[in-house]
């Protein structure tokens, strides 16, 4: 599975960090973005910032795709 965040329509709510902070990080610009291991995705951002989720995460990735309040997680399966 791989989950990228389209900046745009992030609320900046945090959310998704709160459920999985593996994946996903807020930064000084407020916005949320994927990490995979200790990088994280921002440049660029959105669909090209994809990331691979480790197995263990997956069901975490969709629970914050689901609460998301900007609706701006995407998930990609394989």
């Amino acid at each position: 599975m791989k989950v990228w965040i389209d900046q745009d329509l992030c609320t900046g709510d945090g959310l998704c960090e709160e459920i999985a902070p593996a994946v996903f990080t807020l930064l000084d610009d407020g916005l949320a973005y994927v990490k995979e291991g200790d990088a994280v995705k921002s440049e660029p951002g959105g669909s090209a910032g994809l990331a691979l989720v480790p197995e263990d995460l997956e069901d975490a990735v969709v629970e914050a795709s689901e609460e998301c309040p900007g609706e701006c997680i995407f998930i990609e399966r394989d």
